[in-house]
């Protein structure tokens, strides 16, 4: 028999979560209702902030936090050029227009010296990405946006519990975004949350997550919003996730870490950096090889995933955007993420790692 496959990611979700959605459905707790507001309070508290609001997605949860601070058709939106396409998606939906600008050479985070030129009149929010727990300079970002006068939001859709020395990335600027996705830290399988110090930023955001309204059977509607609202039966999920963080903050680091000490030894990957000893959670573990898509068909004939990166934003078409974006493409081109997870067993890692140098010595 053949060895079984190592899935590029391991998460789980188990009894307690089974028990709880049952509660949850035996007290009639099925839409939004007191689990949500239990789950968002815990959210936030574990965030250090006063206020989070529970939705579907981390991509709804961007488009929020874009409704929020008033951007629309005509205004200009600055994302970095290695992100998911729903950081751009969330402007484009809102008749935004997306303005790309290229990442730092050493990590695919936002160059903070890129930003002055990208600005424009037309210019309201800028979206810093911080991609596999890494931390855009949000000092800088900061800094350029007040002079500026135009908004902040930050996508921590990979950067749940990372932090630096300011303190959790997603909470250092107008509004941050966290996914609840299969493939993050803890997970609900769908949805995402923004947090916000502000409060008035907080009430906006809580009537465009139920079509503009405290209460829909109010009978007046006076401003845009849907119904983007969480459910019981998920936020039921998301508390037993919670109490799982500590456990899971610390094996993925371990699994960092075990690839750490034998990619040093492998002259032909590079470990993208991840600054764990600051606090950052390498929620991915991600490499750059010039033989990437050799690399993972020799993996995958050891019954091994990995998963290349996504192609840089401005390949896509309906994005209609121009420039050079040269340290992009390093990561579009050779970046790839190894089989990790936050529940990925060590084991799985340890195989993984012994067939690293196999390839190496076949590929010399």
């Amino acid at each position: 028999m053949s060895d079984p496959v190592v899935q590029w990611w391991r998460t789980s979700f188990g009894e307690e979560e089974i028990r709880e959605i049952g509660d949850a459905i035996r007290a009639e707790h099925i839409s939004q209702g007191p689990l949500t507001a239990e789950f968002e309070a815990r959210f936030a508290a574990a965030l250090d902030v006063p206020y989070a609001v529970a939705t579907t997605s981390g991509s709804v949860a961007l488009l929020m936090a874009l409704m929020a601070l008033g951007i629309g058709p005509g205004d200009e939106v600055i994302v970095p050029n290695r992100t998911f396409i729903a950081t751009a998606h969330a402007a484009l939906l809102l008749g935004s227009e997306v303005v790309l600008i290229d990442v730092r050479a050493d990590i695919p985070v936002l160059d903070p010296a890129r930003l002055e030129d990208a600005i424009t009149p037309r210019t309201k929010a800028i979206l810093p990405v911080h991609l596999n727990g890494r931390g855009a300079d949000m000092q800088v970002v900061n800094t350029v946006a007040k002079e500026h006068g135009i908004g902040v939001i930050e996508d921590a859709c990979q950067a749940l519990f990372s932090k630096n020395q300011a303190g959790f990335l997603g909470t250092l600027s107008d509004i941050g975004c966290f996914s609840l996705g299969v493939t993050k830290l803890i997970s609900t399988g769908q949805g995402g949350v923004a947090v916000t110090r502000n409060r008035e930023t907080y009430e906006k955001l809580l009537l465009i997550r139920t079509h503009g309204v405290p209460d829909t059977f109010s009978g007046k509607f006076d401003r845009v919003g849907f119904n983007f609202k969480f459910t019981d039966l998920l936020a039921s999920i998301g508390l037993v996730q919670l109490e799982r963080v500590p456990q899971r903050l610390s094996h993925v680091k371990k699994v960092h870490s075990v690839y750490a000490d034998a990619i040093v030894e492998l002259p032909y990957l590079q470990l993208i950096p991840v600054d764990v000893g600051a606090g950052e959670v390498p929620l991915y573990v991600e490499v750059l090889c010039s033989k990437r898509d050799e690399l993972i068909r020799f993996l995958e004939s050891r019954h091994v995933q990995a998963r290349p990166f996504l192609p840089d934003l401005h390949r896509s078409p309906h994005l209609n955007s121009a420039g050079e974006f040269p340290n992009s493409a390093v990561f579009s081109d050779q970046g790839l993420t190894l089989p990790c997870g936050p529940e990925q067993p060590l084991e799985n890692v340890d195989r993984v790692v012994s067939l690293l140098p196999e390839y190496a010595y076949g590929n010399r």
